[in-house]
């Protein structure tokens, strides 16, 4: 069975941004001067607002997006270096609309860059249906269009179709954010999972702060033009908000996620901001 094959996203690990910056001919300046680091076999989160810069960001890894000053590089090698075709090929991408083919059954979605990387269609076929097994996706799916499939499924396709080449790098442009709050909490859960298994450098691109605290191993929160406000765990994030465009965003400021304990009953009830049950707090031993 084939198993990933030299393709160049096996070499790819971390992701560095060195001041980079982007202007548009009409004066729109959506990148100021940002500078990150993505750690490898880690998910960081970038999490703003709509025009905030995040998505112009991850597009300039795959050079999608040219940036006008600086360098994104992928371990250590300036990908605008490379070839775009053979690069992007190499990199995993998930985008909102799942961007599966509408006339390539779910089989052939998946198969898409080993069949044009040379892999024999059996071998491709099988590894697709390897890998929607591991995407949780039944195997008499296969066949289908992308329109027989639910919102859920057709994201579960697109990540599928993005491990397809076995990338070390997942770039995910808002892969939920199409798909109703349940489906999405599923999905969610369903990537800590799949990145607790693989382990892939991931960056991932959202406006929901919830999302953020989520997934995110690294969360950098950007304010207009990529500028970091902070930078940090979640944990840190929300302990000590760096400035007040923070504490409003992550909802602090309006008392969204300040939590108070309730001593009624056998164990502590966490009440937010009207008084409302939001969890309990767990025993000794039971948090990470």
């Amino acid at each position: 069975m084939w198993q990933g094959g030299d393709t160049p996203g096996e070499d790819l690990a971390v992701i560095t941004f060195e001041h980079v910056a982007k202007s548009y001919p009409d004066g729109t300046r959506a990148v100021e001067d940002f500078s990150a680091e993505v750690p490898v076999g880690s998910t960081t989160v970038l999490v703003g607002s709509s025009g905030c810069g995040k998505t112009t960001l991850l597009r300039m890894v795959n050079r999608m997006v040219q940036p006008s000053s600086g360098r994104v590089l992928l371990d250590g090698r300036d990908v605008a270096s490379q070839d775009p075709v053979t690069l992007r090929r190499g990199i995993g991408y998930v985008m909102q609309s799942g961007g599966l083919l509408p006339h390539r059954r779910v089989l052939d979605n998946i198969a898409t860059v080993p069949l044009l990387e040379g892999v024999s269609k059996k071998d491709a076929h099988g590894r697709a249906l390897e890998l929607m097994d591991l995407v949780g996706l039944d195997r008499s799916m296969a066949r289908r269009y992308p329109h027989q499939l639910s919102g859920g499924q057709q994201q579960r396709v697109g990540v599928a179709r993005a491990l397809a080449a076995d990338p070390a790098v997942l770039l995910m442009d808002e892969p939920f954010a199409a798909v109703d709050p349940l489906v999405r909490r599923d999905l969610q859960q369903w990537l800590l999972g799949l990145q607790g298994e693989l382990g892939k450098t991931v960056l991932f691109i959202t406006h929901d702060i919830a999302e953020a605290l989520l997934l995110g191993d690294q969360i950098l929160i950007l304010a207009p033009g990529a500028q970091v406000a902070q930078r940090g765990t979640g944990e840190e994030i929300l302990a000590q908000p760096a400035n007040d465009f923070v504490r409003d965003f992550v909802g602090l400021a309006a008392g969204e996620r300040v939590l108070h304990p309730s001593g009624s009953g056998d164990r502590t009830v966490l009440l937010d901001a009207q008084g409302r049950a939001v969890g309990v707090l767990g025993e000794p031993g039971q948090h990470r």
